[in-house]
C-alpha cells in the first residue's frame, strides 16, 4: 500500500483560478485542472526565481517531490497554451500558511506565538 502524500504549504491562495483563452466561448473549450500546490511551485520556481532547494523548502517537501510537481505543473500549463484548452486551479493537497502572528493575552499578560493555517484537499 503505497504512503498517503504530505500536506504541501502554499503561501497564498491564488486571487484568479480560472484563465481561458480571449474570444472563445466557454463551452467550446477544453479545460485543464491545475492543482494549487502545481501553482505554487510554479510561482516559487518562475515567478520568485527561487533554486530548487530554497522552493522545497517553503513548500515543506523533498526536492524530488517539488521537481516532480513543477513538471506536472509545466506541463499542464504547455498542453493549455498549445490546445487552447482553459486552465481551472483549484484542489490538490495542500495547506495554507499564513504569516505567524504574535498575540498577547491581556489578562494573564502571557505571550503566545502560534501559526495558523486552512488546508485543502481534493482527492
Amino acid at each position: 500500500m503505497p504512503r498517503p502524500p504530505k500536506w504541501r504549504t502554499v503561501e497564498q491562495f491564488p486571487s484568479c483560478t480560472y484563465f481561458k483563452p480571449a474570444g472563445i466561448p466557454l463551452r467550446e473549450l477544453g479545460e485543464v485542472c491545475l492543482y494549487v500546490e502545481e501553482l505554487e511551485a510554479l510561482r516559487l520556481k518562475d515567478l520568485v526565481c527561487l533554486d530548487q532547494e530554497a522552493c522545497a523548502e517553503k513548500m515543506k517537501i523533498a526536492r524530488t517531490t517539488f521537481q516532480r510537481i513543477l513538471c506536472a505543473a509545466r506541463a499542464k500549463v504547455a498542453e493549455a497554451l498549445v490546445t487552447g484548452k482553459a486552465i481551472r486551479v483549484e484542489g490538490g493537497k495542500y495547506m495554507l500558511a499564513e504569516a505567524r502572528f504574535e498575540a498577547t493575552d491581556e489578562e494573564n499578560n502571557q505571550k503566545q506565538l502560534g501559526s495558523r493555517c486552512r488546508r485543502g484537499w481534493n482527492g
